[in-house]
């Protein structure tokens, strides 16, 4: 999208579930980052979606990229999030400020007793 000061670069995805085997996780991982570098480095970066990731609240690795109001705990889907922010200089919004975890939480099990944070919204660190 065209700004009248910057451009917006929008990307919205749904990532493989945790289940899901390491090749498929490795392959679109992959071929989001592919995506990520055919945009231009000056453009506001957004990028959403269901990301099956849970980051939680433990910045100590990423503490640029995660901020320290996460839900739960990390999983898998989580670092490899982690990995990418990190590479790409992204911040995790929903991790950023203090909200009740009812603001933040995005999935409910089928049971309706546990609750994650997996949808995410990064936006690049700059801005």
């Amino acid at each position: 999208m065209q700004g009248k000061h910057v451009n917006l670069s929008l990307v919205q995805y749904y990532a493989p579930m945790k289940d899901s085997d390491d090749t498929t996780k490795d392959s679109f991982y992959a071929q989001l980052q592919a995506e990520l570098e055919k945009l231009p480095r000056h453009d506001m970066l957004v990028i959403m979606g269901d990301l099956n990731a849970k980051v939680g609240s433990d910045n100590s690795s990423y503490d640029r990229a995660i901020g320290k109001e996460g839900c739960g705990t990390m999983n898998e889907n989580g670092e490899r999030l982690a990995e990418l922010c990190a590479a790409y200089n992204l911040v995790i919004g929903g991790t950023i400020f203090p909200h009740r975890d009812i603001h933040k939480l995005t999935w409910c099990s089928p049971n309706g007793r546990d609750w994650n944070q997996i949808d995410h919204l990064m936006i690049n660190g700059t801005w």
